[in-house]
């Protein structure tokens, strides 16, 4: 599945406009907006998680010594 051309992206809006209507596309289009803003927001909180993470357990690593197996 390749990437959508313009011809496919006005196919695509002019399905959702008939769909929805004219008066409902902003209402649509600021819901998706906020969506994907959480959505960012939430993935680099993630990532800042799990970088975190990693910077702590490297500051508890001991220079020099292997961790035991029991």
């Amino acid at each position: 599945m390749g990437s959508f051309g313009m011809q496919e992206m006005v196919v695509i809006f002019i399905i959702i406009l008939l769909l929805f209507g004219a008066k409902k596309l902003p209402e649509l289009a600021r819901g998706v907006g906020k969506s994907m803003g959480e959505f960012k927001k939430a993935r680099d909180e993630f990532e800042h998680e799990i970088t975190r993470a990693e910077t702590e357990t490297r500051v508890k690593e001991v220079p020099g010594k292997e961790p035991r197996e029991s």
